[in-house]
């Protein structure tokens, strides 16, 4: 048990002299940091350029880490970004031996402390020019400083919608020293790409790259190079909710408008329901131009709407002339040879097309049952017998014994009546021409009725063809817009 006891007490005792020593230790980091600080910036300028030589050029290495793509303003093209910036160079003024420093190898000052190179990003879009977060630098023994700053840039970028919503864009980011030539201050980057490791994945826009070039550009106000990086973001737009809010609504909207030829003429809602189709593609038209650049590049989907709704106003005018078709009435010319063969003969058979008021199951059947009663009626056969006695050429004695004879088959009318119905046949001369005026009335109503229910079947032939044309229009529109999305 006593051995047990020391043990444990010695490695106590261990213990807190370990603590002790390395306490020590950083208190004495901390106390070298203390006068290194002292020593380095004793007699520095960060307003100078940290070189020895004034020839010499200063090399500054620009690395760019894309964290996040806070808006997409296609409108007002500005792109805005939340990056992280890293700059590192070497500074011939702030070098040290560490060995004298108790091996302290580096420092975290404040960055407004040292000199930093004035790179800026030269298509900046945003009114506040507000100096960088002033965050601390990491400075080594050996004078390279590492400064990462983060920014959230709003940079100009040329947006070109003529695919949306299925369009990609390539925004530049380019950054450069403001002062500094190319003779003074180069601009070297670490990596050919932007850094996306660290990206947060945005909802609307696919990230698929971001390349980096250096360029050496002389500009006209001046004959020294001014080099610079330039990063493309190059962004695919995530389609879907566009697809369900503005492209599919329009779809289901424009198969609408070929449904109006199919209602019947009389309902009266033939033309109010086109124009209610182009007022709903009206708001949808405007509310894609509250999204897109005011610029002579039409959008897709705005092609797709301007498209679809002359479709729905050339179908209401078609609308209002076949309805002038139909309501043509008895007082209009008749049908045409040449419409009466190709409209009524062909075209109704080919879209299944009936005579107004007809059955579409049995149209034939119904024709016969009329034809039927049409020719067991008795009244007409007698009208027929009548005429036909009257049109011959013999006299009235003639007239009176056929007279009699059928009077006396039909009714029994024995010889002492015979004579009372001869008498009578002066009135039935003036009967039967009363029934042929009344019959010849009759008659051209029932012509003038069917070249009215001609042009009634005329007029319902055009409808089912422009139908047919007009669905086919929508289906090849959709398939078109909808294959740019593969």
């Amino acid at each position: 048990m006593k051995r047990n006891s020391l043990s444990s007490f010695y490695v106590s005792l261990w213990l807190l002299f370990t603590a002790m020593l390395l306490q020590a230790v950083e208190s004495a980091k901390g106390k070298y940091a203390y006068v290194l600080f002292n020593e380095l910036f004793e007699d520095y300028s960060n307003a100078l350029r940290p070189v020895e030589d004034t020839d010499k050029v200063l090399n500054v290495t620009l690395q760019i880490t894309l964290s996040q793509i806070k808006d997409m303003d296609e409108r007002n093209q500005i792109l805005t970004a939340y990056l992280w910036i890293r700059q590192s160079w070497y500074d011939a003024y702030l070098k040290w031996d560490k060995d004298k420093y108790d091996g302290l190898d580096s420092i975290r000052i404040p960055s407004n402390l040292v000199w930093r190179p004035d790179i800026v990003l030269y298509n900046k879009a945003d009114d506040d020019f507000s100096e960088p977060v002033n965050t601390n630098v990491v400075l080594r023994y050996d004078g390279k400083i590492t400064w990462d700053a983060p920014a959230i840039t709003k940079s100009s970028c040329v947006v070109d919608v003529s695919y949306f919503p299925f369009d990609s864009q390539q925004c530049n980011l380019t950054f450069g020293s403001w002062t500094y030539n190319g003779n003074q201050v180069d601009i070297i980057n670490s990596l050919d790409s932007g850094d996306l490791s660290d990206f947060v994945e945005d909802v609307e826009w696919e990230i698929h790259g971001m390349p980096a070039v250096k360029n050496v550009i002389t500009y006209g106000c001046c004959s020294e190079p001014y080099p610079d990086v330039t990063f493309t973001l190059i962004l695919k737009r995530k389609s879907s909710f566009y697809i369900f809010n503005l492209l599919l609504p329009c779809i289901l909207i424009s198969f609408l408008a070929p449904l109006g030829f199919y209602l019947p003429a009389d309902s009266g809602e033939k033309v109010s329901l086109g124009v209610t189709v182009l007022l709903a593609l009206t708001v949808f038209q405007l509310m894609v131009a509250e999204i897109m650049p005011p610029s002579e590049n039409v959008p897709l989907i705005g092609k797709y709407y301007i498209a679809t709704m002359t479709m729905i106003t050339a179908s209401t005018a078609l609308t209002i002339i076949i309805m002038n078709v139909h309501h043509c009435g008895s007082e209009a010319k008749p049908v045409p040879q040449w419409a009466r063969v190709v409209i009524l003969d062909y075209m109704s058979k080919i879209f299944f097309v009936y005579d107004v008021g007809e059955n579409c199951t049995s149209p034939q059947r119904e024709k016969e049952q009329e034809h039927k009663l049409e020719g067991g009626d008795m009244c007409q056969r007698g009208d027929k017998e009548v005429r036909s006695c009257l049109s011959n050429g013999n006299d009235d004695s003639d007239l009176k014994e056929k007279l009699n004879g059928n009077f006396n088959k039909s009714c029994g009318v024995h010889g002492e009546n015979v004579r009372e119905n001869v008498n009578c046949c002066s009135c039935y001369r003036m009967l039967i021409k009363n029934i042929e005026y009344i019959a010849n009335c009759v008659r051209d109503h029932k012509a003038n009725r069917a070249k009215g229910i001609e042009w009634k079947k005329v007029a319902k032939v055009m409808d089912r063809f422009f139908m047919w044309i007009f669905f086919i229009m929508v289906f090849f529109m959709s398939v078109l817009i909808i294959g740019k999305a593969a």
